[in-house]
Formats: C-alpha cells, structure tokens, sequence
C-alpha cells in the first residue's frame, strides 16, 4: 500500500518560479481589464462630442456618468460575492460578454434617459471585471511577487482608459462618437470568446471550495512543468473555507480595522479620480482647448497613471503600502489643487494632469492589491471586490456632484482645491493606521 503525495499548492506556487502558462494567464486578464478600463472611461471621452450632437446642457451628463459608475458599484459588490461560491473564471468570462453587447447597444440610445439605463446595466458587468480577474493573478502568483503582478494587470485598466482618449480622439472626427462604442463593444466579444477555451479557473479556489478533479491536476501540472507531481498526489490549500456569508467574513477574524481603512482610502480616491476622468476632457474644452486635445488631456491622466501604477508595484513588494502610498497621496492633494491655475497654459496643464494621474490614477491599482492581499482565497474577490464597490458610492459621487458645482459656474480655482480633500483625507487614513499595525493592512506580504 502506497500512501498519497500531499501538496500544498500554496506553497507549490511561492516556491516555484513564474513559467509560461502563469504569464499567459496574466495576459489574457491584463488584456480583460485594458477593455475594461475602456469602455469604463469611454463616456467621459465621447461626452464633449455628445453635447455637441444633442445640443444638451453639460449638466445633464452627470447622471449618465453617475449611472454607469453606479452600476459598477452593484456589479462588484454582487458578483464578487457570486465568484467566492462559483469560481472567478465564469463569473469573469460571463460578465465580459456581457458588457461587450451592452456596448454595442449603447450607439442606439436616442435620449438621455436611454443613456442613463444602458449605461447602468454596462456597468454591472464591467463591476465583475477587476475583482475577479486581480483575484484570480494573484492566486497564479508566488508571494514574492504578488503585489506587483496584481498592479501590473490593474494596469491594464489605466492603459485601456489611456488608449480610450487616443483612440477617440482618432475615432469621433471621422466616424462620430458612436464608433468609440462599437469598438468598445467588438472587443470584449473576443477576448471573451478566447478565455472558454484557454483561461483556467483558480486551482487555490478548486482545492478550498471541495471542487478539485484530475482536471485542477492537469492544470498544476501545466503551471509547474519543471515541479514532479504525481498524478495521484492530493491538493491542499492550508487555509479554511469559512462558509456562511462572505460579507460579515469581512469583519471577523480581527479584519475590521483593516476592512474598514481599505473601503474608505477606496471611497475616497474614487471620488477624485472619477471626478478627474469624466469631467477634465469636458472642462478642458469649456476652457477653449480644441475637442482634439481636451480628449487627449484626458489621455495624459491615464497615462500619468499606467506609468504610477508600473513605478508603485516593485516598491510596495520591496517597502511596503504605507511607505508608497503616503507621499503618493500627498502627492495627489497637491496636483490636484494646481489643475484649477493651469487651465490657462496648455503645455502647463498637460503636465500638472500626468502627475495627479500618476498618483491619483496609479495610486488605485495599490489599494485594490492591497485589499487582494489583506484577504484569504475564500474571501478574495469579496474583499476586493466590496472595497471596488464601496469606493465606487464614491466613484458616483465625485462626477454627479462635480456636474451639479460645474452647473453652478463654479470657479476652477475652487472646484479643484474641493476635489484635493480626500486626498488629504487619505494621507491622514493610513499614517493613523500606524498605531493599528496588526489590523491594518500596511504590509505588502501576507502568510498564507
């Protein structure tokens, strides 16, 4: 009688170096979420040619911003619950065909109030998106590594949202804003159609849930090449599948100090940082920039924040949250603050822009790694994706109310130093949780 090789697949993974099959997982969620930060961002880029197609009001954008977004914060905080029972790799692969008919759709919108609706239901499955696809990379990482993979594929969304403003800009002269939505539709249908046959669920996820099979094996062994495992031995993750309602899991086991300080950095940020990429094309073009280079303003946002998210992701791995993201978000009170006096000198603004992205937009990326981090595999995609969806109440607010104050003929001046505050708030957020070192979640490694 033979007794029966254990792995503890965790620790398999840690161990072992990233090989190809790993990188091609990372590719095909990296390119998930460069769709996803498109079409995310696609109305902020068509909004300046659709006031002048529908001769609306700019105020009357808000709620289309705020529609979409709102349906964002539905979309995370539900499915990622339904991807900690089901699994991330069909919830993932479901929402992205989702969203991409929803796109395709939204050219045939007639009204704002049409507009308001699609948007919204867009947004439930672009809500699914980053929760599952960051929860999934990281449970295909080695530890060692983990933070910067998971920003690097965060990435993707900053540079889907980049390439949203230049591809626009291209797009709307010669074909109307209408083409930015077919594109942003056609290509999720793809992606989606690439992932049923080559993306693997978690194989931590399988083994935790009871749902592992010669097929999680299979895909062990595609993962590790160089390891020997026998096609006997029996997987082991060496945590709990806590069971009952993953929500109230958020609070237990001495996380709610830490539960509580990743929603609100998240809710704060994302006040700022969906103000910035739904209005600033929108404010530029008011200040007499051409439609061209107020979509592009709202380019050199994203790409401040691809280059931030990139720079961030090795130093929060090798110092830790805490010690990048403090100066990050001081960083980003103060930009901010200096938008509203660059509006005058192109050049000026183009600049001021990429570093409040930089931060701003880079500095998102690290809280949702952080919240991906912080949380076990039974709890993952919960916590990423409830902090997503607590910080998108936020998301929501910062465009409506920042519509309602651009209505009132707001000063710039005024406007901008009114979206620096929470990121002042955030800077004082995590150095308190200096005193709370064991509940909050400063590290950049967690033992598993």
């Amino acid at each position: 009688m033979t007794s029966t090789t254990k792995i503890d697949v965790v620790r398999l993974i840690d161990e072992s170096p990233i090989g190809r099959f790993q990188w091609w997982i990372f590719i095909l969620c990296g390119v998930c979420m460069v769709l996803d930060g498109f079409d995310v961002q696609a109305m902020g880029y068509v909004a300046p040619a659709l006031l002048q197609d529908w001769h609306i009001d700019k105020s009357s954008l808000g709620p289309v911003f705020g529609a979409g977004l709102f349906g964002l914060l539905v979309g995370s905080l539900v499915f990622s619950v339904v991807a900690d029972k089901l699994g991330r790799r069909p919830v993932l692969i479901a929402s992205t065909f989702f969203f991409g008919l929803c796109m395709l759709v939204t050219p045939f919108s007639s009204s704002i109030q049409e507009l308001i609706f699609i948007r919204f239901v867009t947004g439930l499955g672009l809500g699914a998106i980053m929760p599952n696809a960051m929860a999934l990379c990281g449970e295909f990482s080695p530890k060692r590594k983990r933070i910067s993979i998971m920003m690097l594929i965060s990435c993707g969304f900053t540079v889907g949202a980049m390439l949203g403003g230049v591809i626009s800009a291209a797009l709307i002269p010669l074909y109307g804003w209408q083409a930015v939505f077919y594109l942003g539709g056609a290509l999720p249908l793809l992606i989606a159609s690439l992932m049923v046959v080559c993306l693997p669920e978690s194989i931590q996820f399988q083994v935790l849930s009871g749902k592992s099979s010669a097929a999680t094996l299979a895909v062990l062994k595609k993962a590790m090449p160089a390891q020997r495992i026998p096609d006997d031995a029996e997987l082991a993750v060496a945590e709990r599948n806590g069971g009952g309602v993953p929500v109230m899991a958020l609070f237990q086991d001495g996380r709610t100090v830490g539960t509580l300080a990743i929603w609100g950095i998240s809710f704060l940020n994302m006040i700022a940082l969906y103000f910035l990429s739904n209005w600033l094309p929108t404010i530029a073009k008011l200040a007499g920039l051409s439609l061209e280079k107020a979509v592009l303003v709202g380019a050199a946002l994203q790409l401040g924040g691809t280059i931030g998210t990139v720079a961030m992701g090795g130093l929060i791995d090798r110092i830790g949250f805490r010690r990048v993201l403090v100066p990050c978000f001081a960083t980003a009170a103060v930009f901010i603050a200096l938008i509203g006096h660059s509006v005058g000198a192109v050049g000026l603004l183009f600049a001021v822009v990429f570093v409040t992205g930089f931060a701003v937009v880079g500095g998102q990326p690290a809280i949702n790694a952080m919240a991906a981090n912080y949380y076990p595999t039974a709890l993952r995609t919960t916590g990423v994706g409830w902090s997503l969806g607590v910080g998108r109440i936020g998301s929501v607010i910062g465009p409506v109310v920042g519509g309602q104050l651009i209505g009132l003929n707001w000063g710039q001046d005024s406007l901008f130093h009114l979206v620096a505050i929470p990121s002042v708030v955030i800077v004082l957020v995590l150095l308190f949780g200096a005193r709370t070192e064991q509940a909050m979640p400063v590290k950049a490694a967690v033992a598993h």
